[in-house]
């Protein structure tokens, strides 16, 4: 008996609890090239920011660059958006003084580094909830399978392992189907969260970077 008919003579329940894992395995799959295409690019334009930022190029030539044709992928170049905006605002204030003016432009920046990390985090709550619930779904379906193979081993008139056993088999499909749903999307799932992390850690330092310039900035010459 091939697994398709195992699936097609399967009850109704454990149909719907294969038709879901399948789903949710599909669904992953999705997520996961996404992310990693994604999460490649975050990588590659955070580099690519970070060559031109310390190339030596005049801040503000740099922000007029990047204004002109601004880049929403580029979490990076963002987070300098972020900053000299704000440092230029708060520059342009009397009363403003150097502590001041960091302190608005650094919680500036963490404002960005906030949005580039949901934008990084996007779609990762759906994989870990598909890695730690497609087991425990394929197993439901598993138990309602075993217990109508014994359900209708207690009507037959003779117990014989062929009577029991396309119930049980297609029973252990479902959680089959459950491990095949759940394993890809926790191993994709811890490796995108270290890359999140390491992107993150990247964000963080430039910013600090960024801040130490834009401090000795406000407490010298305009900018």
């Amino acid at each position: 008996m091939s697994v398709l008919s195992l699936i097609l003579n399967a009850s109704f329940l454990v149909q719907i609890v294969m038709f879901l894992l399948l789903v949710a395995s599909v669904m992953s799959w999705v997520m996961i090239f996404q992310r990693h295409k994604a999460l490649k690019f975050a990588r590659k334009n955070m580099k690519a920011f970070e060559t031109q930022f310390w190339s030596g190029i005049d801040l503000s030539q740099l922000f007029r660059q990047v204004s002109a044709d601004p880049n929403p992928d580029n979490g990076a170049e963002n987070i300098f958006r972020a900053g000299i905006k704000e440092f230029t605002r708060l520059r342009q204030q009397t009363d403003a003084d150097g502590d001041a003016v960091m302190e608005g432009v650094q919680r500036a920046m963490r404002v960005a580094i906030s949005k580039e990390e949901e934008k990084l985090e996007a779609h990762l709550s759906f994989l870990a909830s598909v890695g730690s619930t497609s087991p425990y779904v394929g197993l439901f379906g598993t138990v309602w399978g075993i217990m109508n193979s014994f359900r209708g081993l207690a009507n037959a008139h003779q117990a014989t392992l062929a009577t029991v056993a396309p119930g049980i088999s297609e029973a252990l499909i479902a959680t089959a189907m459950g491990l095949f749903a759940a394993i890809p999307a926790v191993i994709a799932y811890n490796k995108f969260s270290h890359t999140v992390d390491s992107i993150l850690s990247s964000y963080e330092t430039f910013a600090e970077e960024f801040s130490s310039i834009l401090h000795r900035k406000a407490h010298a010459s305009e900018l």
